[in-house]
């Protein structure tokens, strides 16, 4: 079966308003430009993003924030979006903070099938709060439930028409985890090639995964904080 979508506007079309959206990328590292671009050009509206990140002021998912395209946030670390930060405290938008691991560990037990785990991140603070929590041989834990979305974009280094996938590097990190917790995935990959083309024993994400695919373009690759050394 080929997978391939014509672009990325091809791709955002089939996502309604509404949707839950698994963003990949560590900071601006491996995150799905093409896609973000244009959902963000075609204006889909009341998204619920789960992102480790919200991107920047005036790059990725900060253009949907400024855009007023995201109803709730659910990541792991906001820090670098003003615009964020003001819709946050003046209650423009749902906000649900993770710690990084959980949410690591959340979606990969959407992508496994477990409903919910135990751990003990988070016991005893906000985090906790409404959850069911156990004693385990002496220790507190609480219950985690898996973490789920409608879409994943996810963004790859190469990509095959049957959607097998190889991240680079650090643009691996959440990528391969979203790609398996989501009922639909959308990959862009900065190259296509043809079935057989990938080493089997360095595929990342199985095809079997993904939905759909697109070759992404003009990728920018921003860095958030450049720190250079004096001479």
């Amino acid at each position: 079966m080929n997978k391939v979508l014509r672009d990325a506007e091809e791709a955002v079309a089939l996502v309604p308003d509404g949707a839950t959206i698994m963003m990949g990328g560590f900071g601006l590292s491996g995150i799905p430009e093409n896609l973000l671009a244009a959902l963000h050009k075609r204006g889909t509206r009341d998204l619920t993003l789960i992102s480790n990140n919200a991107g920047t002021d005036h790059f990725g998912i900060g253009l949907l924030l400024k855009a007023r395209q995201v109803r709730k946030m659910i990541a792991t670390y906001v820090g670098e979006n003003k615009e964020f930060e003001r819709q946050f405290l003046q209650k423009e938008i749902e906000v649900e903070l993770v710690p990084q691991g959980t949410f690591s560990e959340r979606m990969r037990a959407a992508g496994a099938g477990i409903p919910a785990f135990y751990t003990p991140t988070g016991y005893g603070t906000l985090i906790a709060e409404g959850k069911e929590t156990k004693v385990f041989d002496g220790r507190h834990f609480v219950m985690e439930r898996a973490l789920h979305a409608d879409f994943a974009f996810v963004k790859a280094w190469k990509g095959d028409s049957v959607g097998n996938l190889v991240y680079r590097r650090t643009a691996r990190n959440f990528n391969p985890i979203m790609a398996t917790a989501a009922r639909f995935t959308i990959a862009e990959v900065e190259h296509l090639v043809r079935p057989g083309e990938l080493d089997p024993d360095l595929v990342h994400t199985p095809g079997i995964y993904v939905k759909r695919l697109l070759k992404g373009s003009n990728y920018l690759k921003q860095i958030e904080k450049r720190t250079v050394r004096d001479g």
